[in-house]
């Protein structure tokens, strides 16, 4: 899927090492033109790297063939967040897991504290003047893949043809009860009401068709972990069709559900295929299932 570095590159030169040594021994010979004090300082800032990654340790032990970085403009970006990682980049696109809690845009209670201004930041230290687009959108409380576009253009003609260049979207989520059929498609009209309450309704001219197909991997107890895969982008869709089949997700207090085991939505976007809007490529990526939703419904022995 391609290869992404991990910092800000200004000004970078690269040593090769010829003989077991170790770092500070090795810069202070590379750079004869710099004091001790002004190596040390490189390292204390974070303008030496190895493999791609930032080094500050000063006896970090080199062997012959590895090659050591050296930043002269500024210092390695190392992008880390606990609520993000990045899983593709290229020059037109930022594909990242989402953590559970995270909004995928600002809000009026979060304006910083969101995916989107995270990513935002993250391209802009490379670019200064780079731009980020949303393509699509995950509630707060589900985790899992999230698209951005870093070209404007790109971002309109995939939302205007997303259902063109979307070829599969899955979920896994644990249920409260389990789900009266093993496997089963869903198909609603959906609207929301003043309390931003979304739910089915037989009205045409106001409901948005969203079709959810479900199937029951395994259950415990009341608890039920299904696989979903939806044809439709509507909101809160399959929270809806889980919650109405009598079967809301755990943890959605707001659709109806009595608890709330994993202090989280149990809803996990863990696979998203499309085709690259540029170069025509499948893009197909996955994520594992949260290790709590196996452990919560794994039938006893």
């Amino acid at each position: 899927m391609g290869t992404r570095r991990l910092y800000t590159a200004d000004n970078i030169k690269s040593y090769k090492v010829e003989e077991e040594t170790t770092l500070l021994p090795f810069l202070i010979k590379s750079l004869p033109n710099l004091s001790r004090t002004e190596v040390k300082s490189m390292l204390k800032y974070k303008h030496v790297a190895i493999k791609g990654s930032a080094v500050t340790q000063f006896d970090t032990p080199l062997m012959p063939g590895d090659s050591v970085e050296i930043n002269f403009g500024r210092s390695f970006y190392q992008f880390n967040n606990p609520q993000v990682k990045v899983l593709y980049e290229d020059k037109y696109m930022v594909v990242i897991e989402k953590a559970s809690g995270l909004l995928s845009v600002a809000n009026d209670n979060a304006r910083e504290k969101n995916a989107f201004h995270i990513m935002r930041d993250y391209v802009r230290h490379t670019n200064p003047e780079a731009e980020l687009y949303v393509c699509h959108r995950l509630d707060q409380y589900t985790s899992g893949i999230l698209l951005f576009s870093k070209d404007q253009d790109m971002m309109l003609e995939m939302r205007s043809n997303w259902d063109f260049y979307v070829k599969e979207r899955k979920y896994v989520c644990v249920t409260e009860n389990i789900p009266p059929k093993n496997e089963d498609t869903i198909q609603s009209l959906l609207t929301q009401n003043d309390r931003m309450q979304v739910f089915s309704t037989n009205d045409e001219e106001n409901g948005r068709l969203a079709i959810t197909h479900y199937r029951v991997l395994q259950s415990r107890g009341r608890y039920a972990l299904v696989d979903v895969e939806i044809f439709t982008g509507k909101k809160n869709q399959i929270r809806v069709h889980m919650s109405e089949m009598g079967c809301p997700i755990a943890g959605d207090i707001k659709y109806g559900a009595e608890t709330n085991p994993a202090r989280r939505l149990m809803l996990h976007n863990y696979r998203l295929a499309f085709i690259h809007p540029v170069t025509g490529e499948l893009m197909r990526f996955s994520l594992p299932t949260p290790t709590v939703f196996r452990k919560l419904t794994t039938p006893d022995r």
